[in-house]
């Protein structure tokens, strides 16, 4: 399928940059959007923060205006947070919740009646292997990434008699500048997720390519990269042995290993 009309959030950087450039070559339009003053950038096309209700408003008067109405929308913008029950604050709870999660509902809620209205379009929502497995001192990451599965699968049944499809992306750690939004009080936490992320050998292209597939395959949960297929695989099939390296890893945090 090319020839779509794609609105993609946080894509001025990272993964939201990389799939910008891979729906493009292979010839669709592209409305990059993200946090950072649109014409700062060659990478931005429009202003939007997907925690404000007058930015997507905003950003849905754009398209309707600009291209009468859309095919594709990536929530893909997010940030980096967690750390262990009794270290992590309420506030971080819910500063990354707001972001997190309640971005995608606004950004899903904004668009939904213009699918409607068409009869068609696609949502892909940028989520985590962390949305399907849940390693320990991640409780809020993996919380609200657990809901945007959740809430994919949920637009995805309560659409489709609309023809529009929901899509869920479930990578693990990939090289991206997502650690530069990273807030938390558990700060060896945040060094062991910084350390997996900037040693992972896998990239934002490697993954925006894998999306792609799986996009034009129709599936409605993306697992990405193998490292992620691995891990999902094993919490199905051996859940004993899934429990005994989630644990083990939970000592060792723990320990401050």
């Amino acid at each position: 399928m090319t020839g779509q009309r794609v609105l993609i959030t946080g894509a001025a950087s990272g993964l939201g940059a990389a799939l910008a450039t891979a729906f493009e070559a292979r010839g669709d339009e592209v409305l990059r959007t993200d946090l950072v003053s649109a014409g700062s950038t060659g990478e931005v096309d429009l202003t939007l923060d997907i925690t404000s209700d007058d930015d997507w408003t905003a950003a849905l008067a754009h398209v309707e205006s600009t291209w009468g109405g859309l095919d594709v929308l990536v929530n893909n913008a997010g940030v980096a947070g967690g750390g262990r029950l009794d270290v992590a604050t309420m506030d971080e709870w819910e500063w990354i919740t707001n972001i997190n999660l309640f971005g995608v509902v606004r950004g899903t809620r904004t668009f939904v009646p213009t699918f409607k209205r068409q009869r068609s379009g696609r949502i892909v929502n940028v989520a985590s292997l962390a949305g399907l497995v849940h390693p320990a001192g991640m409780a809020s990451y993996n919380a609200v990434k657990a809901a945007v599965v959740a809430l994919t699968e949920t637009t995805g049944h309560e659409l489709a008699a609309y023809g529009v499809t929901a899509h869920v992306v479930c990578p693990s750690y990939f090289r991206t500048n997502l650690m530069h939004s990273l807030r938390g009080a558990d700060e060896d936490l945040g060094a062991i997720v910084a350390g997996l992320v900037a040693n992972s050998p896998i990239s934002a292209d490697d993954i925006a390519a894998a999306v792609l597939e799986g996009l034009d395959r129709g599936d409605e949960v993306i697992v990405p990269d193998r490292p992620a297929r691995e891990a999902y695989g094993l919490k199905l099939h051996d859940r004993p042995a899934y429990d005994a390296v989630m644990r083990a890893q939970a000592a060792k945090l723990e320990k401050g290993i």
